[in-house]
């Protein structure tokens, strides 16, 4: 659950909690997934050669497939694969309601309430300016 707070002046505080809904997220069996272990790539000199701790994991009812090796650590990468198979799966089945994209829609109400509070700082400051002739 996410919080946000807005201040309405310098005095007052107002509480609005905006959360993101996380019921929607779509939950994995494990009979769905196709799952293997090949050789990495990259940098890691011969270590990588060597160890299969690169997961390469399909969703079949989808047909989606993810490969994951971000880590060298083979059960690290079961778990970001699998996290990162429930936010595809969540983005497509339920698009902009899925949690990716609330948190973005959260971060751009964030952003252009921000950026009001910016703008209206500097018409203050140029009409202050302007009353005091420095212009």
């Amino acid at each position: 659950m996410i919080t946000l707070v807005r201040t309405i002046s310098t005095r007052s505080v107002l509480y609005v909690k905006e959360t993101v809904d996380r019921s929607r997220v779509p939950t994995i069996n494990d009979e769905d997934l196709e799952e293997m272990f090949v050789k990495g790539h990259g940098p890691g000199g011969s270590a990588v050669n060597t160890t299969s701790n690169c997961v390469v994991l399909k969703h079949i009812p989808t047909g989606i497939v993810i490969k994951c090796h971000s880590s060298r650590w083979l059960d690290v990468n079961r778990k970001t694969a699998r996290e990162l198979l429930i936010t595809k799966l969540d983005n497509m089945i339920n698009g902009s309601m899925s949690v990716e994209n609330q948190m973005k829609s959260l971060e751009e109400k964030k952003h252009s309430s921000s950026e009001r509070k910016k703008r209206k700082l500097r018409e203050l400051k140029e009409k202050w300016k302007e009353r005091e002739k420095l212009k």
